[in-house]
């Protein structure tokens, strides 16, 4: 009987220990900071665009159809509120991401335009502007990597054997990651042609 007792709890520790509990907690805390990082960054990027109107704005003649698309693009991005459960949630996640990815090509196209305007380019403000939101891109670019990151660590252990009993018992389901919007566009290569 001692030996039937201690077999069953063997087989118990060892089920339990193997079953990836604690680390769907540990993977799930982590994505989600890594999420608020995001989050954080992308916040960074839309407190800067008041002021990057702003400097722009100053240009008499600038193009006032860009500026209103970047005001638009910003106002819609941060009218979203995002909850932790936007992180389980497929259509929310996309809605999110595809207002960020609004923001990010009216800011782009504003730039762009910007070159065409010697004075702005001239205005210290505004280069100082343009620098710090070209290192907010670049802080936005590494907090979604991380995320991926945690993300695809956390939907493999979902998927695995045997962790995806504990998955499907406590109906963890994988999370959704970041997508590229125009995917059909950018896989096909560029036309370059010289003669122009």
């Amino acid at each position: 009987m001692t030996r039937w007792l201690c077999a069953l709890l063997l087989a118990a520790t060892t089920l339990l220990s193997g079953c990836g509990y604690n680390d769907f907690q540990r993977l799930d805390e982590a994505s989600k900071a890594a999420w608020s990082e995001v989050l954080n960054q992308y916040q960074r990027r839309a407190d800067l665009v008041p002021n990057i109107v702003a400097s722009v704005k100053g240009e008499a003649n600038f193009e006032q159809e860009t500026l209103t698309r970047v005001v638009e693009a910003r106002a819609k991005a941060t009218s979203i509120q995002v909850t932790p459960e936007t992180l389980n949630n497929p259509e929310a996640f996309n809605k999110f991401q595809q207002a960020q990815g609004e923001l990010s090509s009216a800011l782009s196209r504003l730039m762009v335009v910007a070159e065409r305007y010697p004075q702005l380019q001239a205005n210290q403000g505004f280069r100082d502007l343009r620098v710090t939101l070209e290192g907010t891109e670049n802080r936005i670019t590494v907090a979604r990597n991380r995320y991926i990151q945690t993300v695809q660590e956390y939907n493999v252990l979902a998927r695995s054997f045997p962790t995806n009993l504990t998955a499907k018992v406590f109906s963890y389901e994988p999370k959704p990651n970041f997508s590229v919007q125009n995917e059909a566009e950018i896989s096909r290569p560029p036309v370059v042609d010289f003669k122009k």
